[in-house]
């Protein structure tokens, strides 16, 4: 038995053999099965609670400049929520198109350009 793990661990098979089928087997059954049992700690970037086109642009102060509806915001503009909420929500919104580690350092209401209110989030990585 001994002999036999060591010689899977070594890879000491031919190609084609039985051997080397099951290891190459088992190789993709890894590859295929853990992303669905282990989370790696990715997620797909697809905006689901995104309406809205986002409008991204950069300066020379702050890395991202994004413009997001008010309708993808869970927060209503004339809400007196506090400055940690409306961060909170601001950053959720702009994340589909920053990523992850984004931090939101100012923002102030705007009209869009379809010409409903939206927000501008100044932001960096």
């Amino acid at each position: 038995m001994s002999k036999l793990l060591k010689s899977y661990f070594y890879w000491t098979y031919q190609r084609g053999s039985f051997h080397y089928d099951i290891l190459v087997t088992l190789i993709l059954v890894f590859i295929f099965v853990t992303p669905h049992l282990w989370d790696y700690g990715d997620k797909p970037s697809s905006p689901m609670g995104i309406q809205h086109p986002i409008q991204v642009v950069g300066d020379d102060e702050h890395e991202f400049i994004v413009t997001v509806a008010a309708a993808d915001v869970p927060l209503d503009l004339h809400t007196t929520a506090s400055k940690q909420a409306v961060k909170k929500a601001l950053r959720k919104a702009v994340e589909p198109v920053t990523g992850d580690a984004v931090f939101v350092d100012d923002w102030q209401t705007v009209v869009g350009a379809d010409g409903n209110p939206a927000w501008k989030v100044w932001a960096h990585r």
